[in-house]
């Protein structure tokens, strides 16, 4: 199992509808995607235009090849790219352990 983690940078005074547009672009697109296991959203306190997103895929390339590279990439960034103040940045995590 492989974690994206995503930091993500909006636009001042757009978290209402950057919250609606992920969760939309998650449950609508992303959820279609070749090895998507589940994805969850936090909005930082101190920081409020500023999100993690985690997505945990089956495999890296489940991300970078099949989902960077196809079709629903280009739908998922037509959703929430609007809202963005810098382009996300973009890591990727394995599995130590379990507690």
């Amino acid at each position: 199992m492989i974690l994206e983690l995503a930091d993500i940078r909006i636009q001042p005074g757009q978290q209402a509808a950057f919250e609606e547009a992920i969760q939309r672009g998650i449950a609508s697109v992303i959820s279609r995607a070749r090895g998507f296991h589940g994805a969850k959203v936090n909005r930082g306190i101190e920081s409020p235009e500023r999100y993690v997103l985690q997505i945990f895929w089956a495999t890296l390339e489940d991300h970078t090849v099949a989902f960077r590279g196809g079709p629903l990439f280009a739908e998922w960034r037509a959703i929430v790219g609007p809202f963005f103040a810098a382009p996300p940045a973009v890591e990727h995590f394995e599995l130590v352990s379990k507690p």
